[in-house]
């Protein structure tokens, strides 16, 4: 049974990179029935803040994913050492006692006796314990990557790198591989920058005894002017809270990210998890870097709108008003759930984000409608005249009728004809009347939902517009 894992170090918010990582872990834990793990890795205690640690786990929970089994690494130091130490024990690690304001690398260290090593570390001279890379006889150090296919390094190109700081904690490379040993970790999939950090922990892996997990590295995520996408440069466009708060649904922003780097191979876009799951591959993975599409003006990808607005229009009207309620009651409306679950089918295929219904539906929520431009109200081919008469028909017309669907529409559509005038031409005043605007969900499940006190009220402060 595979085991991977997702290792975010809590120096930031959670990046749309990492969350894409994630997700691919996830998928391919799944895809086998495996476990997926979360690993927080945190031994860089100078950079760490607990505000980026909960952002990142607000980011992975909004995502709705889950995991399997959760460790710090700052909690597993042991384990870490007792690597160290074993690699130290036989010869292929050196203290290098260089003071950390010089260059951090002396090669001369490396030939440092052991006598003279352990009377410095027992004087409590402070050391880095560095990797002893083979120089006498380079070799090859190879493994097969699973997107990128074989890859190989001679260590005459590798530097001697460090195991553990001066301080005594352990580098990003040693807690890391110490970690993926002790926790049984079969597959680690990561971005393709951490490509050539790889044969470091292959040699790692190696004098420690184990055998390495297999790798999988991912094409990055690039701005369109070709740069790597960088929470400095790009901001909010990189975080995954940013499409929280505009709405996306949480299975289509994993369903963008997926297709980032990745196809199904069939031309398929808009997946469910399940179809995800039963799909993913490596082989699907392309090695080529991808874009994401915004510009200063739009900071989201149309193809993330796109794709959201698909599961929106998927979604059970029950599950969507629940996700929409929140934005409402956000913007201090009072709605419950029963008239949200007359609004929702109303606006369900007008939105492309959650938040949008704050704008397609804002005058279901609001007890005064903002203000209008009065010819709005007069309808295609009439005038001022035109439209009074068809409100001041139409609101007798609703005034004595039964606030349903079929009702309302043969009431307004009679009205017209007692005027003589188009069903459009009276329908255009009645909506923008009780709408505040033109472009509006369908007039009479619009009447309906508004209710008969409402929709008077407001024709009656439409046609005072029109006789001022």
């Amino acid at each position: 049974m595979p085991r991977v894992r997702f290792a975010p170090s809590p120096t930031g918010f959670l990046h749309i990179g990492s969350a894409r990582t994630f997700i691919f872990n996830w998928l391919y834990a799944r895809h086998n029935g495996g476990a997926m793990i979360l690993r927080i890795d945190d031994t860089d205690v100078e950079r760490n803040t607990q505000a980026s640690l909960d952002s990142i786990f607000e980011g992975l929970r909004w995502l709705d994913l889950g995991w399997d089994e959760q460790y710090r690494q700052s909690e597993r130091l042991a384990v870490h050492r007792e690597m160290a130490e074993a690699i130290f024990r036989k010869g292929m690690a050196y203290r290098d006692f260089t003071p950390a304001e010089d260059d951090l690398f002396n090669p001369g260290m490396r030939e440092l006796s052991a006598d003279e090593s352990d009377r410095r570390a027992a004087a409590g001279e402070p050391f880095v314990l560095r990797f002893r890379v083979p120089r006498e006889n380079a070799v090859s150090i190879c493994f097969r990557d699973g997107v990128y296919g074989e890859q190989t390094k001679s260590t005459a190109d590798i530097e001697d790198f460090a195991l553990l700081r001066s301080n005594g904690m352990p580098t990003y490379h040693l807690a890391s591989c110490a970690d993926d040993a002790d926790l049984r970790i079969s597959h680690i999939i990561r971005g393709q920058d951490h490509l050539t950090n790889t044969f470091k922990h292959v040699l790692i892996f190696e004098a420690a005894g184990v055998t390495p997990p297999q790798f999988a590295h991912l094409p990055l995520l690039i701005a369109p002017d070709g740069a790597k996408l960088s929470k400095r440069r790009h901001g909010p466009v990189v975080s995954v809270t940013t499409y929280r708060d505009y709405g996306f649904l949480p299975k289509a922003f994993a369903n963008f990210l997926c297709l980032l780097g990745w196809s199904p191979k069939d031309d398929r876009e808009r997946m469910t998890r399940q179809e995800l799951i039963d799909a993913f591959s490596f082989e699907g993975i392309n090695r080529s870097n991808a874009v994401i599409n915004f510009t200063e003006q739009d900071p989201i990808d149309p193809k993330a709108l796109w794709l959201n607005a698909e599961h929106i229009r998927a979604l059970p009207v029950a599950d969507l008003a629940e996700r929409l309620l929140p934005f409402v009651h956000a913007a201090g409306f009072k709605v419950d759930r029963g008239k949200m679950l007359q609004i929702t089918p109303l606006v369900q295929e007008r939105i492309q984000l959650l938040r949008d219904v704050l704008t397609v539906a804002d005058f279901f929520f609001a007890d005064q409608l903002p203000p209008y431009d009065t010819a709005e109200l007069v309808p295609q081919k009439g005038d001022a005249a035109m439209a009074l008469a068809a409100l001041q028909r139409g609101r007798q017309a609703l005034a004595g009728t039964e606030f349903t669907h079929d009702a309302l529409e043969s009431a307004l559509r009679s009205a017209a004809g007692d005027l003589g005038i188009k069903a459009g031409q009276m329908f255009q005043p009645i909506r923008v009347a009780v709408c505040g605007r033109k472009n509006a969900p369908p007039l009479f499940a619009t009447l309906e939902v508004l209710g008969l006190d409402t929709c008077l009220e407001r024709i009656d402060q439409a046609i005072q517009k029109l006789l001022q």
